[in-house]
């Protein structure tokens, strides 16, 4: 369930409550007449179920709340209600399978800002790889994966293709090419200063790696995994269940291939260099395509069980 915190203009309150009673999914309602200051107006607050969280949220816009007063949105991870478990079986669908648009624009964009926090998570991941890398130690490589804050960017950037967004697509776009290159430059003088204190050497870029030879060796199953990898993550930030997406970020071999270019430069390696830059194209494009794919099918697949729903409502009201 999702709880509803609404501050409403008190000549509107009536059309808001109007709208929520009218909803499939809504329970709990509760209007505190003039409690709100700032802005001025009433107070109301609802349950909705996940399903019909999205279309509620979108009739409040539709009515201006959101400029008029507020909408506030909270998850409830437990709800004790009779009046909750019947909202949510008259909701059409399945609160795991429900994509709350505005949250996952809200979220994305968050997660793709150009921040210190999302360069410096980026550098230390770009950097744990390139000691996995010179090393061939593949708990290192896995190590990074899991740091790498790349995913956020990615989604957004598809995300702002499906829903129309120019400018999160920009600031996706940003923070992804942006923090690649600066990490890259980065582990680039990273490399260099351990080659002065003798950790790194020539002779380790040149050695067979076979733990992590497959970074800077792209093939068809490259683009395959990176696009089921993005599947994965779009489902696990769209849905209620979330606990895949560090999966899918040890899956992908982003920050990898991002580290063994920038170390592969700094020794001249430039046949590796340029191997690692397609690997990461390749997982980079399979993601944005899967994550861009699965949230175009999810908003289609939504589109017709609400219009089979509201078809449904109007037959049995007929009857």
């Amino acid at each position: 369930m999702l709880h509803l915190r609404l501050i409403v203009p008190a000549a509107r309150t009536d059309e808001v409550v109007r709208l929520l009673e009218g909803t499939v999914g809504t329970a709990h309602l509760v209007v505190m007449p003039g409690v709100a200051r700032d802005p001025v107006g009433d107070v109301v607050l609802c349950d909705v179920a996940r399903e019909a969280g999205d279309g509620l949220i979108g009739a409040l816009r539709g009515l201006g709340i959101d400029e008029q007063g507020s909408i506030g949105v909270e998850h409830l991870d437990l709800v004790l209600s009779a009046r909750a478990e019947r909202a949510e079986e008259e909701a059409p669908g399945d609160g795991a399978d429900a994509v709350l648009w505005e949250e996952l624009t809200e979220a994305t964009s968050e997660e793709s800002t150009f921040s210190v926090t999302y360069l410096s998570f980026l550098a230390v991941a770009t950097m744990l790889a390139a000691i996995g890398v010179m090393l061939d130690n593949a708990i290192l490589i896995v190590g990074a994966m899991a740091v790498g804050p790349e995913f956020g960017p990615l989604a957004g950037i598809s995300t702002a293709l499906v829903q129309r967004a120019p400018r999160l697509a920009l600031r996706s776009l940003h923070a992804l090419i942006g923090g690649f290159l600066l990490a890259m430059v980065l582990t680039a003088g990273f490399a260099w200063l351990l080659d002065a204190f003798g950790q790194f050497s020539y002779a380790m870029i040149e050695a067979d790696r076979p733990n992590t030879s497959f970074i800077w060796k792209p093939d068809p199953l490259s683009f395959v995994v990176a696009f089921l990898a993005g599947i994965a993550g779009t489902l696990s930030l769209t849905s209620a269940k979330s606990g895949a997406l560090i999966g899918v970020a040890i899956s992908v071999t982003t920050v990898p291939a991002a580290a063994n270019a920038a170390v592969a430069f700094s020794y001249g390696e430039y046949g590796q260099m340029w191997g690692s830059a397609a690997q990461l194209l390749a997982n980079l494009g399979g993601i944005v395509v899967a994550g861009t794919a699965t949230l175009l099918l999810q908003k289609y697949l939504w589109a017709v069980r609400r219009r089979r729903a509201s078809r449904g409502g109007r037959l049995s009201g007929s009857r």
